[in-house]
């Protein structure tokens, strides 16, 4: 199973490559597959590759659903503790 996320392009280093905001820690990606990528752009990243643009709503929306995942799984695992 693969899983690509959402990122917004925080830094254009070259024409390859970008710093992109991942869970607010800054990666290092390549925009090797995509052109014409701005900071403030959402693009979808799977190891390390920008694969395409996204529409910065539908990107709010899947980041506030992981989000909500993330905190479903901890409120899990909290009630799990003795």
């Amino acid at each position: 199973m693969c899983l690509a996320i959402p990122a917004m392009i925080t830094k254009v280093i070259d024409d390859d490559m970008a710093i992109a905001d991942v869970g607010g820690i800054g990666r290092k990606i390549s925009l090797a597959l995509v052109e014409g990528v701005a900071v403030g752009d959402y693009v979808i990243v799977h190891v390390g590759y920008a694969l395409s643009r996204l529409d910065p709503k539908e990107a709010e929306k899947t980041l506030a659903l992981f989000a909500e995942m993330n905190e479903a799984g901890r409120r899990e695992a909290a009630s799990r503790l003795p």
